[in-house]
């Protein structure tokens, strides 16, 4: 998979941080992909393939993966803002910097903040309520509290040139883990919005030179077909994520508007030159947004490499293709 999170803007994927791989093929063939070498330009570059490939090209039974030092020092931060516009465009200026310490930048707007409150509170969670607007989440990391603190007053800085309302940080680890609560349970929060909720996760990817424009379009859609979408992302590596949340006795016409508003952000997203999916994968849900994605010779060509690993299609059966 190219399962990602809160740490790739740093670290980048799983592509990047597997360096080889045992996979058993559809045949019962076994191959060994990568090297233990920090880097290799042998051949064709299998490892990757058979990471992105859900299953479909083979049984992975093996991993051999990058490992990356925690550092000493590690600051967490949290930044409000009056619109998601801005907060977004703080996004671009943050990374402008080139702070090489930032090793999270995530992004909330003003419906996950409150879903995450209607939730903490519902559980009893303990944790004070976060101000409703748009928020980014920042997390510095470095072996020197120095270089931290430096990086941490240059983000500030930035934030509030973009018009932040309010900045706060700690490096103690407690009040760190209390900033990022909101951030780690969006998902049952957005849920919990709806009775019994149920969701679709939209997970496109955009350049970053497009993230505030798709964004901003994105929370702007949601509030006009009057649905319930909280709009969050890695704001850091243009990953963009709407919980666009349903209940199962919702009726006809609000399931129609909020499919629409899942087309839209697809849509949306190519237009800018992103992906439909920036970590999530295909799967079986996606397929038909993969065709609007790429060409039919690219189709074909990924077609030629199922048939010819997997010719009898038994390799997680009508996932991707």
């Amino acid at each position: 998979c190219g399962a990602s999170g809160t740490l790739a803007m740093k670290y980048g994927t799983m592509r990047e941080n597997v360096t080889g791989l045992s996979v058993v093929l559809a045949d019962g063939s076994v191959v060994e992909t990568g090297a233990r070498a920090k880097k290799s330009s042998a051949g064709y570059d299998l490892t990757k393939l058979f990471i992105g490939s859900e299953g479909t090209l083979g049984v992975i039974t093996e991993v051999a993966v990058r490992l990356h030092p925690e550092p000493a020092v590690v600051a967490a931060a949290k930044a409000g803002f009056a619109t998601v516009r801005e907060a977004a465009d703080a996004v671009s200026s943050l990374l402008a910097l080139g702070l090489h310490s930032l090793r999270r930048c995530e992004l909330l707007d003003a419906a996950t903040v409150a879903a995450f409150n209607t939730y903490n509170a519902q559980k009893g969670g303990g944790v004070a309520a976060v101000p409703e607007r748009a928020t980014l989440f920042l997390e510095f990391g470095d072996v020197s509290e120095v270089v931290v603190e430096a990086h941490v007053a240059c983000a500030r800085e930035a934030c509030e040139e973009t018009g932040a309302e309010a900045f706060e940080w700690s490096v103690d680890e407690a009040e760190a883990r209390e900033l990022w609560k909101a951030r780690h349970a969006t998902y049952y929060a957005a849920l919990a919005l709806k009775r019994d909720g149920r969701a679709i996760v939209t997970d496109s990817c955009v350049p970053l030179s497009a993230f505030a424009d798709v964004v901003d379009s994105t929370v702007a859609d949601v509030r006009a077909s009057d649905v319930v979408g909280p709009v969050f992302g890695h704001a850091g590596d243009g990953n963009i994520h709407c919980i666009l949340t349903y209940a199962p006795d919702d009726d006809a016409a609000y399931l129609e508007r909020l499919h629409g508003v899942a087309e839209r952000i697809v849509q949306r997203t190519l237009d800018a030159g992103g992906s439909i999916s920036g970590e999530h994968g295909v799967g079986a849900g996606k397929r038909h947004w993969l065709r609007r994605q790429y060409s039919d010779a690219t189709m074909r060509a990924m077609r030629a490499v199922k048939d010819a690993l997997d010719p009898l299609g038994i390799m997680n059966p009508g996932k991707i293709l």
